[in-house]
């Protein structure tokens, strides 16, 4: 691959590039391309993000013209994605005086990009909003698309709103400071395009070690498929429920144990099962489950799925976003690279993954 990667999420007037790089050293113009005029700004970054990443990403930016930026640190996980969180962020905006035109750059993984995301809407009705994703999980998935949002205990994103980015710029060369643990959490989304669009990169993820060159690969292939996906449906009003797969039972585990117990990856990697034991009832491949399941556990995700099949659980799907009434829109996967959407009876749901759990 050459030393960047440009993709284009095509949304018209309100398109934009997500750039693929090794460093940060493409970062200054490519937010020049996408913002126009440098000016003052924020930066926003969680804390570890901050302290690996911070010093570089901020002087690329100021070698552009970005600067002053106000920083604004936020602590990182799950349970830090709250309305009280966003209104933080925003009187910070506010006491820094940034206008309408005032970019926020969100340094670091899916739970900054999203409250930065949903505070870039809010503040003043929007400003220019850059994401900077520094794990796996957001390069591949959550920095891109728009979609933004808190938590409640009822449920997970529950408040947000729809806000696209300027610009993506995922340094892959972030990915060798993460934990094992949030590598691989990120990987089970890559996983996820393999189902929903791209077999091929579970061939890879099953024959290859995962280093940098194909990291690399994965995400740029997996940004390649969100960004047709969005392109073509930027609301969720069709195909683009399609990156919901495993996420309606990996959602209801995250609630079910209030997001302490796993990282989003990992309780999507459990949702991905339970959804192929669902599809395996609705005529789906009923050889696919044990294939991610082999696959899951080589890089190190949980698949111990029957232990959450539960009431506990499954009874958080009631207060999923795409429910209407007693039904729900699942994504069933016939097999690799073959999903749909069906509007299926929760209780439904319900008993074909209660069946197959433990009491």
């Amino acid at each position: 691959m050459t030393a960047h990667t440009t993709i284009r999420v095509e949304l018209g007037a309100r398109s934009y590039p997500i750039v693929v790089a090794s460093d940060e050293s493409q970062l200054g113009a490519a937010a020049t391309a996408a913002l126009g005029t440098p000016r003052p700004g924020a930066l926003l970054a969680d804390q570890t993000a901050h302290g690996l990443h911070g010093a570089r990403m901020r002087a690329a930016l100021a070698s552009a013209g970005f600067a002053p930026l106000t920083e604004v640190l936020v602590s990182g996980g799950e349970p830090q994605k709250t309305l009280s969180a966003v209104e933080r962020i925003c009187s910070e905006l506010a006491r820094a005086s940034l206008d309408r035109s005032s970019p926020v750059f969100v340094l670091g993984g899916g739970v900054v990009g999203d409250l930065g995301g949903f505070a870039a809407a809010s503040f003043l009705r929007g400003v220019p909003l850059v994401q900077l994703p520094t794990t796996l999980l957001a390069q591949t998935d959550s920095s891109i698309g728009g979609k933004t949002g808190v938590n409640l205990l009822a449920g997970k994103n529950l408040v947000g709103a729809f806000w696209q980015p300027r610009l993506v710029y995922a340094d892959v060369s972030t990915l060798a400071t993460l934990p094992p643990r949030e590598l691989a959490a990120g990987l089970a989304e890559v996983v996820k395009y393999g189902v929903i669009a791209d077999p091929a990169i579970l061939d890879l993820l099953e024959s290859r070690p995962v280093e940098p060159a194909l990291l690399r690969q994965l995400v740029a292939r997996s940004a390649a498929i969100k960004a047709g996906i969005v392109a073509r449906d930027e609301r969720e009003a069709g195909e683009r429920a399609l990156l919901n797969f495993g996420h309606t039972v990996g959602h209801a585990i995250e609630a079910a144990t209030r997001y302490q117990r796993f990282l989003h990856g990992e309780a999507v990697a459990l949702g991905m099962l339970a959804a192929c034991r669902v599809s395996a009832a609705r005529g789906g491949d009923g050889r696919l489950e044990a294939r991610l399941a082999a696959l899951l556990s080589r890089l190190a995700l949980p698949v111990d799925v029957e232990a959450w099949l539960v009431p506990e659980v499954l009874s958080h799907m009631s207060v999923d976003k795409k429910r209407t009434a007693s039904r729900i829109r699942f994504v069933l996967a016939e097999s690799a690279g073959r999903v749909r959407t069906e509007w299926i009876e929760l209780a439904e749901i319900e008993r074909v993954l209660h069946r197959s759990g433990v009491s």
